[in-house]
């Protein structure tokens, strides 16, 4: 048995979810900070599946997927200095208090 497009889809899709449930429901921003990243990967696997299967001579999904990975590292760099700013001024992590931020 081989492994086909459909099974990349498929964890693609899993991956995806999970990082969704885990963006939407969680409160500490440093986990939704990760289940962005997981969700970033969901997308570079389904890119590089549909690449190899769809055009395998061609680079495209590859290329897409080396970008993805460049806005994925700059968002964590802005994350991190949001993340960071907010516990010094409120010695918390929680998205609750990123609003009282303002001001």
């Amino acid at each position: 048995m081989s492994v086909s497009l459909e099974h990349y889809l498929i964890l693609s899709a899993l991956l995806f979810c999970i990082g969704l449930y885990g963006a939407l429901s969680r409160r500490n921003t440093i986990v939704i900070l990760m289940s962005i990243e997981i969700m970033l990967n969901a997308v570079n696997v389904a890119l590089v599946a549909f690449s190899r299967y769809i055009v395998p001579l061609v680079l495209t999904g590859q290329v897409f997927a080396l970008f993805v990975m460049v806005v994925a590292a700059a968002e964590v760099a802005v994350g991190l200095a949001i993340i960071i700013a907010l516990y010094r001024s409120r010695e918390t992590v929680d998205v609750e208090q990123a609003d009282l931020m303002k001001g």
